[in-house]
């Protein structure tokens, strides 16, 4: 990608994000084990696009950023201006596979899956509509996620080794998972990597065993 449209990306991404206070999703967090949380989130809606015919993490991130910002600033059919939030979710996109996480992004065949939570504000009907096709909205519904947070870039090989990390715990638990692992960034680019979180997470079934045991005899 050409340094204009990095240096572009990094100004959009910093305009959006430095703000005194960004909604994320609502959550409770119901069992910690090591590094995973437990995470309840309630229901919430995304703008969500898919970025085909690339397997790079960086450039889909971008692309489908750009796409998602172009949209809150105003690409909608009332020409409204809506609230940055957090994160940036992107996990791997397929047909089978609902996205329940914060931009996000996760990769497949189909490519990488990027989108943002709108604020709580509006429901389905009241969501301003995206005029480029190549955005959907959606209502996630109240989903459990096992979660590992982390410091630093928000680059494909730090999501590779905290993916493990958390597929690796969730093994040792004997959790089951639903969909695949999906990666979530809620600084701008300016933030020094030591102070930025970034965090892998995944669908789960339930907590760990021990734990619902634990919580049965309380």
């Amino acid at each position: 990608m050409k340094t204009t449209t990095k240096l572009f990306f990094s100004l959009m991404l910093v305009t959006a994000m430095n703000a005194n206070a960004i909604e994320t999703p609502d959550y409770t967090v119901v069992h910690t084990d090591g590094s995973v949380e437990y995470r309840q989130y309630e229901p919430y809606i995304v703008a969500e696009t898919v970025v085909r015919d690339t397997a790079s993490y960086r450039s889909s991130s971008n692309e489908g950023f750009m796409r998602l910002f172009r949209y809150i600033t105003g690409a909608n059919e009332s020409q409204s201006d809506i609230a940055m939030t957090a994160p940036v979710q992107q996990a791997p996109a397929s047909e089978e596979i609902d996205m329940t996480a914060p931009v996000q992004r996760n990769e497949t065949e189909d490519g990488w899956r990027v989108a943002f939570m709108l604020p709580s504000k509006f429901s389905m009907d009241t969501a301003p509509i995206p005029t480029n096709e190549e955005i959907s909205l959606r209502l996630i519904p109240g989903h459990l996620m096992a979660v590992i947070r982390y410091s630093g870039r928000w680059t494909e090989r730090n999501f590779n080794r905290r993916k493990e990390e958390l597929l690796q715990s969730l093994k040792e638990a004997n959790v089951s998972t639903i969909g695949v692992v999906e990666s979530a960034a809620y600084d701008a680019p300016y933030v020094l990597p030591f102070l930025r979180r970034n965090e892998v997470m995944i669908e789960v079934d339930s907590i760990p065993t021990q734990a619902n045991a634990v919580a049965a005899t309380e």
